[in-house]
């Protein structure tokens, strides 16, 4: 018990001294703003990386140049402690004008009242009416306001092999029924040749959701997506079994065996490496595979509908730019970030990172309406087919049932585990977490 005491007075000295800490950089910014007429802007990005730096540097360098009353200095954290630094900032109520927000902290950052409502910016803003259904979404997720403005969103679509597809007859497949029969017959493992991409590792209940998701179609409560509007959990249902039936044939029949054990880069590597037909991933891969694969040897689709809803559903992945509760510049913050989401800025941005972007006019910028994001505008294009649901992050057992299924889809690949006593485990597990958040 004694070392838990002195644990909690450590934490609340370390608090009490970044107060102490921030209040003397505030006092030190405020009295540079005295002396030169400049407001002095703070940035803190979370997903960092030296290229993506270098390009928040140049945009912020347009910035300053078009509102020379205004100063951005760009706070970029190691990305693997980036959303710890940024939460410790946030409660020690330092200077953070502008931060980046995403889907898995704005839920966190909206409860401890950290970040902003914009609403009473976006009501004003030209370019709200300008965004994407997908983005809208994202920005307002929580509690119906927008506290901050995506950048792109984080979407997957299938990955083929163009050259393979042609050379075997074979059409784009539409639904998941056409992948499979498709990667079956592009499989010869004496070639080194499968057909699909399999993720048997880290990341795996990722495709084990939005195949769910797609199978059930619009019998998936919209707002909360593990159970279907009549209540049941979705893996109690007929749409389920036929799941996993599907994943377990990809996985014997048309997918390296040590796919059981691949997760994002092994996936990747396996597609641009010329040993899979297919891929199903988000947009960042279409730079790895430009720079490594033939030109004309693969291209992109929207990913497979379910069977028998006719529709895909997945997740939309949303990271932006927020403001900050305790920005004593609010005005010159929106003014920031209204600049960054700007549609002109937006698809420099999006072009740069390999993202989808976000306003409707992007669909038509050749980059985007012909090459390999065709298939995400197409998508966007059509909502009624291509469906958005949200993770259940407000049930505090999600982590958990991930760290859960993850085992368990290893176990059910090597035949430890039956389907029947897969699913019936995961509605278990998802009938207490309804329980337990009455």
């Amino acid at each position: 018990m004694l070392h838990l005491k002195k644990g909690f007075l450590f934490f609340v000295s370390l608090m009490v001294l970044l107060g102490l800490i921030a209040g003397c950089s505030s006092s030190k910014d405020a009295s540079s703003e005295e002396k030169d007429g400049k407001v002095t802007l703070r940035l803190v990005e979370s997903i960092t990386s030296p290229s993506r730096t270098k390009l928040l540097k140049e945009m912020l360098a347009k910035f300053e140049d078009e509102n020379p009353t205004i100063k951005v200095e760009l706070i970029s954290p190691p990305l693997k402690s980036a959303d710890e630094k940024i939460t410790q900032m946030l409660v020690a109520k330092e200077d953070v004008d502008v931060l980046e927000v995403r889907e898995q902290t704005v839920k966190n950052f909206s409860n401890n009242k950290f970040i902003e409502d914009l609403s009473p910016y976006t009501s004003k803003w030209e370019n709200w009416d300008t965004l994407t259904e997908t983005i809208k979404h994202g920005a307002t997720a929580v509690d119906n306001k927008p506290y901050y403005i995506p950048y792109g969103v984080y979407e997957k679509t299938l990955f083929y092999r163009k050259d393979w597809f042609e050379a075997a007859g074979l059409e784009v497949p539409k639904t998941w029924d056409d992948l499979v029969k498709a990667a079956i017959k592009l499989t010869d493992p004496s070639k080194n040749r499968y057909g699909y991409s399999f993720r048997g590792g880290a990341g795996s209940p990722d495709y084990i959701e939005f195949m769910t998701w797609s199978y059930l179609g619009k019998q998936i409560a919209p707002k909360d997506s593990y159970f279907t509007q009549d209540g049941k959990v979705m893996f109690d249902t007929p749409e389920a079994k036929q799941v996993l039936d599907t994943l377990v044939k990809l996985y014997k029949q048309a997918s390296p065996p040590d796919s059981i054990s691949w997760s994002y880069p092994e996936m990747v590597q396996g597609f641009t490496s010329g040993m899979t037909a297919m891929l199903i991933q988000d947009p960042e891969v279409i730079v790895t595979a430009d720079e490594k694969m033939k030109k004309g040897t693969w291209a992109t689709a929207p990913i497979p509908k379910g069977t028998p809803s006719g529709v895909a559903q997945q997740p939309a992945g949303t990271a932006g730019w927020g403001i900050g509760a305790f920005s004593k510049h609010k005005d010159e913050a929106w003014k920031l970030v209204s600049f960054l989401s700007s549609p002109e800025q937006n698809l420099y941005f999006a072009k740069e990172n390999s993202l989808i972007p976000i306003h409707l006019s992007a669909g038509e910028d050749p980059y985007f309406k012909e090459g390999y994001f065709n298939s995400y505008i197409e998508m966007n294009a059509k909502p009624e087919e291509f469906l958005i649901a949200d993770r259940p992050v407000e049930y505090k057992g999600y982590a958990e049932y991930r760290a859960l299924a993850e085992k368990d889809i290893q176990a059910l690949l090597l035949g430890k585990l039956s389907k029947e006593d897969a699913l019936s485990k995961w509605t278990d597990f998802w009938k207490k977490e309804k329980e337990n958040k009455k």
